[in-house]
């Protein structure tokens, strides 16, 4: 099911981390920090250059698309909880982005 709009997007991934949150109350007895889902967040960054070697044939593991694809989705997740997390909004965030390298770059 595709997400209508980015809106959208945010609240489904928050709604996730949340119950993420309960699982870990539940085996560990606290949260992950801001700092954990930073590490988790580059542990799966770090995957979607090892998926994407793979893929180009750079690196010698079986890879499927599918692994990538999922990859891809949970950094952008991840970069979407940690903006929240740390009370930034995410979508003036891109777009601020966007505006200054536009500028930038003509």
């Amino acid at each position: 099911m595709a997400a209508n709009n980015f809106e959208d997007i945010i609240n489904r991934s928050l709604v996730i981390r949340k119950k993420y949150h309960e699982l870990e109350l539940l085996h560990h007895g606290s949260e992950w920090t801001v700092e954990e889902d930073a590490l988790a967040f580059l542990t799966d960054a770090g995957l979607v250059g090892r998926n994407i070697m793979s893929q180009q044939q750079r690196w010698p593991k079986a890879n499927t698309d599918s692994e990538l694809e999922h990859k891809l989705g949970e950094s952008i997740w991840w970069l979407i909880v940690l903006a929240n997390r740390t009370d930034i909004d995410i979508k003036e965030a891109l777009e601020h982005f966007l505006s200054k390298t536009e500028k930038l770059i003509g």
